[in-house]
């Protein structure tokens, strides 16, 4: 997934980075699934499926500008027609919470 750093994420980042106001990291990063792009007008597929829900992901330091999950990533089975899921975001809350990074699947999956 190419990602795109949310608002949220590039002002903290910016003001952390020019000492303007301290950005505490998330004690945890959840995967959530996507129809359509989450930054426009995507949809999560929560609303989608009560049987749903973001899957907490870990990953190794960054390098070179990118970084990679330390483990596959497996969401619940589907209860009901997710769609057609396109992108993928990350958050730092299971639900609500703020949205960090988003981007395209590389193959869109219908569910």
């Amino acid at each position: 997934m190419a990602g795109n750093a949310s608002s949220y994420l590039r002002n903290n980042l910016l003001d952390h980075s020019l000492g303007t106001a301290a950005y505490t990291m998330p004690s945890a990063v959840y995967l959530a699934a996507y129809v359509g792009d989450p930054g426009e007008t995507g949809v999560e597929v929560s609303t989608l499926d009560t049987g749903y829900a973001r899957q907490a992901v870990t990953f190794a330091g960054a390098s070179a500008g990118s970084a990679a999950s330390n483990a596959e990533v497996a969401f619940p089975v589907a209860t009901a027609n997710w769609g057609t899921v396109s992108h993928l975001a990350l958050f730092d809350a299971q639900s609500g919470g703020n949205l960090l990074w988003y981007g395209p699947m590389a193959t869109a999956k219908a569910i």
